[in-house]
């Protein structure tokens, strides 16, 4: 009977063996598919805003006044009539014709109302000049109106400006740091209509995707019903997504909202390129992926140089004195100079440009991407045969043109 236990753990001590070594691979393997499928779950909150419930653009005009000599100049004729007019309302008549000041400048002035502001909210408020004034440094704003699309007043604005750059000095001797004529009122405006939303009425939540995707739309309507244990969600479209009030049966609309905006799905981005041509700038995803394609950069450069060369000299008389010119020539004097009359001629060299070209035209560059490349292997391939930033971005469009990109390409 012993015996034949230890055969019997003898037996099973492989299979033991085999399964604990299993069981520590597939422990180090999840960590990794747990944290790569993290890494793509999102909020939904990140993803969608709710139709109905959004920010308002405001716009007003004003005078800033106070400036150290910096504003508007007289040609910028519609500064001092506003400045006539602002007068005459506190009971001084001027003629806007012989208005001189310096120190006023006429500015626009931008503002977002959030969704339900109720009077008495503050906002963050930026003036821009639109005249022809150097800086805005140490200005104050007129309460001004600011109205919304509809024409209607919504907001009234007044304050002190932040610069975030500064402009000093004038000509060759001028110092400029960002833009001088551009400043910010922190919660310099006071909100004095009711924007707010009643949310008792809605029946029917619409999710407005930021980024239009049919999947996405679709996990998110999965994940609502998946929530709610009932279709109360369905996804329209690509960029909607309807929630039944009535069927959801929550305390209410704001609270239907809050849960469901907490809600965790995966998201996966479709595979595109943005290409900036002006800066250089390129941006690309990392799941765009690469068709087998060869790649030839030409190395070609054409240089431009002009010197100066003396090619003789003139003789220049002294200046004022009998003989400058060319006059009747005297005794040589020292070190070869010229005396005649009095006067001291010199020899002044004859230079002339000397334009020379050169053009170098290198051995072309190649590099090769075989299937299933992705882009940190095309840009390390572009970095190693010296491509710049505006030859990627030319490199980037022939290939796409040419078929071996997966991806959308987006020149801006």
């Amino acid at each position: 009977m012993k015996r034949k236990s230890t055969n019997s753990n003898a037996r099973f001590r492989p299979i033991t063996i085999y399964a604990m070594a299993l069981a520590a691979v597939l422990s180090a393997l999840t960590p990794v598919a747990f944290a790569d499928e993290s890494n793509r779950q999102v909020l939904v909150r990140d993803v969608t805003s709710v139709e109905g419930v959004r920010e308002n653009m405001l716009v007003g005009y004003g005078l800033v006044v106070g400036l150290r000599g910096t504003g508007d100049r007289q040609q910028t004729i519609f500064t001092v009539q506003t400045l006539a007019n602002a007068m005459q309302k506190m009971g001084v008549l001027i003629s806007p014709s012989t208005v001189v000041v310096k120190n006023v400048a006429a500015v626009f002035i931008t503002a977002s109302l959030p969704a339900f502001s109720r009077p008495g909210s503050k906002l963050d408020v930026t003036v821009s000049s639109i005249g022809d004034a150097q800086s805005l440094e140490g200005g104050v704003l007129l309460m001004s109106a600011l109205f919304g699309p509809d024409g209607q007043v919504y907001a009234e604005a007044q304050g002190s400006l932040v610069m975030g750059g500064y402009s000093a000095g004038t000509g060759a001797n001028k110092k400029e740091v960002n833009a001088a004529n551009v400043g910010l009122i922190p919660q310099g405006a006071m909100v004095e209509r009711d924007t707010s939303v009643d949310l008792s009425g809605f029946k029917t939540v619409s999710l407005l995707l930021r980024n239009p995707d049919f999947g996405t739309a679709i996990a998110i309507a999965d994940v609502v019903n998946k929530e709610f244990s009932k279709p109360v969600a369905a996804a329209l479209d690509s960029s909607r997504v309807d929630i039944s009030v009535a069927d959801a049966s929550s305390q209410s609309v704001t609270a239907l909202i809050s849960r469901v905006q907490s809600l965790v799905l995966n998201v996966h981005t479709p595979a595109k390129i943005v290409i900036n041509e002006r800066t250089g700038t390129i941006v690309m995803g990392g799941d765009v992926k690469l068709s087998p394609v060869s790649v030839i950069h030409g190395n070609l450069s054409i240089q431009v140089v002009t010197t100066y060369v003396a090619v003789g000299a003139t003789p220049v008389g002294g200046l004022g004195q009998p003989g400058a010119g060319g006059g009747a020539s005297g005794a040589t004097g020292p070190g070869g100079d010229t005396r005649a009359r009095g006067g001291l001629e010199t020899l002044q060299p004859i230079v002339v440009p000397e334009t020379n070209l050169s053009a170098n035209d290198g051995a072309t560059q190649s590099m090769r991407l075989d299937e299933g490349a992705n882009v940190d292997e095309l840009v390390k391939g572009l970095h190693a045969i010296g491509t710049t930033a505006h030859d990627v971005v030319a490199i980037l469009q022939a290939i796409r043109a040419e078929g071996g990109m997966q991806a959308q390409l987006e020149v801006q």
